[in-house]
């Protein structure tokens, strides 16, 4: 009878290191006061050349303060959709610390409504961060001349 050889590399274990590096001072940060403001700022940082053409997913990172840690492209898709991992979105909010989110996409149709799959990824984005501990805050559809808030549609 052979035996099979044993592995032995069972105790090597791949480590995670979680950092968040900025080099944006605290009092330098965008400090989000509306969904005007929001809307304002993450247009300000979208691919002009894209916002009319293929949709995109953004989540803007938000501290205690609801200044901004960072923005984070959580996908980019299709003319008519993109697809959304909540699992990544929430990765990247877990390591940046961020205790709130702002998630925003674009309509590249102009028509800044939400689609039933928009108010049903945020459904499912509010269940989420309630579990992490993380306020989902506002979804935002966006578009070259206007915008939609969930929070102020009272749609949150």
């Amino acid at each position: 009878m052979m035996k099979t050889a044993e592995n032995t590399n069972w105790k090597i274990v791949s480590e995670i290191d979680l950092i968040y590096k900025t080099k944006v001072k605290s009092s330098q940060r965008p400090h989000i006061t509306s969904s005007s403001y929001a809307y304002n700022l993450i247009k300000d940082c979208w691919d002009p050349g894209k916002i009319e053409f293929l949709e995109q997913f953004k989540v803007l990172l938000l501290n205690q303060s609801n200044k901004v840690l960072g923005i984070y492209e959580a996908s980019s898709g299709g003319i008519t959709a993109t697809v959304v991992d909540i699992r990544l979105l929430f990765a990247a909010a877990l390591k940046a610390g961020a205790v709130g989110i702002i998630v925003t996409h674009n309509h590249p149709s102009g028509r800044a409504f939400p689609s039933e799959s928009d108010s049903s990824i945020t459904k499912k984005i509010t269940q989420a961060g309630e579990l992490l501990d993380i306020k989902l805050l506002d979804h935002l559809i966006i578009t070259n001349e206007s915008y939609y808030s969930f929070a102020d549609e009272g749609a949150l």
